[in-house]
């Protein structure tokens, strides 16, 4: 048997010529260093975090504490002023003619003649239409002639009368036959007056054959066309008439509004009313309150009203809606600010006012009445208070601000609402143009002196490579 080669030793890990303990020490070492990395990536990361925190105090709006270079944020503003404040009471309305009437023929006959226009204007009076008149002609002479025979008969019995009381005197006939003369004297003096009103009665029908207008007003459409047969029971009747001028508003307030109201109609004094358009971009009339209902409507909790204008330019239709705005009361001497100045948090209503030094400061305020863009306050700030109005976003107490503008200008209280909110978007405007502005000032503050932001973002280390 052939003999075999020697084993090869088992291979090893470990450097030719090192000992075992060697190795295990290596190792440690490795991990020992991996740590120590770890440690310092971290604690890299959490240095570079707290460079870039604000210090104590100091939002990051603001930038950091005595930074000369922070930039202030571009606002819009508004000065509070002190106006005559008018209250009104808001509400929608419904417009109503003062009449409406339905024109009906009152006799019965073929439609002959129809003397209006529809949508025409027309007078009380005003003939509209005629109808066949020659069977009422008729009638008015058979009734004329009823009458004239009647009173032939009277005067041939009043003349009997007479010759039967000569012989009675005479004692030529008994008392009883002057007394049956009499009788049928006051007989034919009925059948007289019996036939009179027959005659009137015949022309008054005669009259109704001409078909006048019982109101002033504007005429709706025809309904009946000439050679048609019209009846006294016709529903839809020849025509409609509504009084448009002058025309009433009917509108509802709260019941909570109606004391306030009561107030004002008891005192004598007229209440004032607008009538706008549905985007109350527009008066319309402007009219009085005439009444207020007797009941408040317990499904709604509402009071209803109505209001009169003289709507001589026709600009109020019935049926239009509109809405209304009722004159309650006037604020002498208020403090008025527009409307987007108000703020709203935790601590309630407040502004932005913004001091001399361009710094703004939170003021806790008590709003008062609104009307649209404008708002009372009845406390927290003062006549001459510039207050912020657009920009408020991320303003914060105590922070720089750059005002676009100092001239914006309250609206005046019972003006109509402009389209689109033209007063807040031109505030925005302003701001985002002034935002712009600012944006082209910093970046060319950046290149342009050694202690500006430029010539710290040159002497600043680039960025390690990958």
């Amino acid at each position: 048997m052939p003999d075999l080669p020697p084993a090869s030793p088992p291979e090893s890990d470990a450097l030719p010529g090192a000992t075992p303990g060697a190795t295990e020490r290596r190792r440690g070492v490795g991990w020992l260093i991996a740590i120590v990395v770890v440690l310092a990536v971290i604690a890299g990361a959490y240095a570079i975090w707290h460079a870039r925190a604000p210090a104590p105090g100091v939002t990051p709006a603001t930038g950091r504490r005595g930074d000369p270079n922070a930039k202030p944020a571009p606002v819009a503003v508004a000065t509070a002023k002190t106006a005559d404040f008018n209250v009104y009471l808001n509400a929608l309305g419904t417009v109503t003619p003062r009449a409406t009437v339905t024109v009906r023929s009152r006799v019965d006959g073929q439609l002959l003649r129809v003397l209006f226009r529809e949508g025409e204007t027309v007078k009380a009076g005003q003939l509209l239409a005629e109808i066949d008149p020659r069977l009422f002609e008729v009638q008015v002479a058979q009734a004329n002639g009823q009458l004239a025979k009647d009173r032939a008969l009277l005067a041939n019995a009043n003349v009997d009368l007479v010759r039967y009381k000569t012989l009675l005197a005479q004692d030529s006939i008994a008392s009883q036959q002057v007394d049956t003369q009499a009788s049928l004297v006051h007989q034919y003096e009925a059948s007289i007056a019996s036939d009179q009103a027959q005659v009137d009665s015949a022309k008054l029908s005669l009259s109704y054959a001409r078909i006048t207008a019982p109101i002033a007003g504007r005429l709706g459409l025809r309904q009946v066309d000439v050679g048609n047969m019209v009846h006294a029971s016709d529903a839809n009747g020849l025509v409609v008439i509504t009084e448009v001028q002058p025309i009433d508003v009917v509108y509802a307030l709260p019941e909570t509004n109606l004391p306030q109201v009561l107030r004002q109609l008891n005192a004598a004094q007229p209440m004032v009313v607008d009538a706008l358009s549905r985007d109350q971009s527009r008066k319309l009339a402007t009219g009085k309150v005439l009444s207020v209902d007797n009941q408040i409507d317990t499904t709604t909790g509402t009071v209803k009203l109505k209001a009169g204008f003289p709507n001589a330019d026709s600009s109020l239709f019935p049926n239009q809606f509109v809405n209304v705005r009722m004159l309650v009361d006037t604020l002498r001497g208020a403090t008025v600010v527009p409307s987007a100045a108000i703020q709203r948090g935790t601590q309630g209503n407040f502004v932005y006012v913004v001091g001399a030094d361009n710094v703004v400061a939170v003021r806790v305020v008590t709003p008062g009445p609104v009307d649209g863009e404008t708002t009372v306050i009845a406390k927290g700030i003062a006549p001459g208070d510039v207050v912020v109005v657009d920009g408020t976003d991320r303003l914060r107490e105590g922070q720089a601000v750059e005002t676009v503008s100092r001239d914006t200008t309250v609206v005046p209280t019972g003006a109509p609402r402009a389209k689109g909110g033209a007063s807040k978007g031109g505030a925005a405007g302003a701001a985002a143009g002034a935002a712009s502005a600012g944006g082209v000032r910093a970046r060319g503050a950046q290149g342009a002196g050694p202690g500006s932001n430029g010539a710290k973002g040159a002497n600043a280390p680039a960025p390690p490579p990958g």
